[in-house]
């Protein structure tokens, strides 16, 4: 079963703003956006295209300036990517040349990583490896490339990877996308499953409700044109969680309104009267 969150605060994002320069006019891709994530908390972000939700997770991960406000880490400001944050993409970025297996290991020579490094650590290193193997169900094709593998095992060998270094932070963005209905609900419990042995922090970025409900102890609604949080959600679900939640009335009722709330953030709402006036306009005599 997951550990509960501890309550503390790991990650602080205080009054982030950015702006892209563009024409017309600049794009407010986040503004005055206040969020905290406790350590050990599963947190979701959803929202329309253009809202920042992906901005946002790359400003946490160092990958990603912004240009006013702070984000602390364990209260220590983010000036660039850092061993104790890692990111997992909806594209794998896998190297096709290497194996699973070396691609596990990649992580560990990084120069974050390889200071101060001695035989008893390797070794450590090496055995941790093996383990995540074990653990994401990779050990029978330790040795294949990633061009061999499905969507689902390449995206497997990606979060082992970003679990190598022991990060205390999962940063996802949108990581089952590209995947099948069925997979991604294998992909959902293993990740469940994996996050509450590692202790893991995960900030999760998707544009599927449903899988942000189930995924999620909170989730986090964000807003477009100028990207910001609308609201948060508890999810009234308890910490051990499987498929046939996704049918229960509280699981529905939550989804319902956040989908409602999505559409009225992004005017789609707007959008859907006019083209039923227009409809009706081109349908009179």
């Amino acid at each position: 079963m997951t550990d509960a969150p501890s309550g503390r605060a790991l990650v602080q994002c205080c009054a982030v703003g950015k702006t892209f320069p563009a024409r017309p006019a600049p794009v407010v891709a986040l503004d005055d956006v206040d969020l905290t994530v406790d350590d050990g908390e599963f947190v979701t972000i959803v929202g329309a295209s253009g809202c920042g939700k992906s901005t946002l997770l790359r400003a946490i991960g160092g990958l990603e300036s912004f240009d006013r406000g702070r984000i602390l880490v364990d209260g220590v400001p983010v000036r660039g990517p850092g061993p104790d944050r890692a990111m997992v993409f909806q594209n794998y970025s896998l190297y096709p040349w290497l194996t699973v297996l070396q691609n596990i290991r990649f992580t560990r020579q990084l120069a974050a990583h390889t200071s101060g490094r001695t035989t008893a650590s390797v070794e450590a290193a090496m055995g941790r490896s093996d383990a995540l193997l074990q653990l994401m169900g990779l050990a029978h094709v330790a040795h294949a490339h990633p061009g061999q593998l499905s969507g689902g095992m390449q995206q497997r060998v990606a979060i082992a990877r970003a679990l190598q270094g022991r990060p205390r932070i999962l940063l996802m963005d949108e990581p089952f996308g590209a995947l099948d209905a069925q997979t991604r609900e294998v992909m959902h419990d293993l990740i469940l499953h994996v996050s509450g042995l590692e202790r893991s922090t995960v900030i999760f970025v998707t544009h599927d409700v449903e899988e942000a409900i189930y995924l999620g102890r909170r989730v986090v609604l964000m807003a477009p044109r100028p990207g910001r949080i609308d609201s948060v959600h508890e999810v009234p679900l308890p910490a051990l969680r499987d498929q046939s939640m996704k049918q229960s009335p509280e699981f529905l009722a939550l989804r319902r309104d956040i989908l409602d709330r999505i559409r009225a953030t992004a005017g789609m709402k707007t959008d859907l009267e006019l083209l039923q006036k227009l409809s009706r306009t081109a349908a009179a005599p």
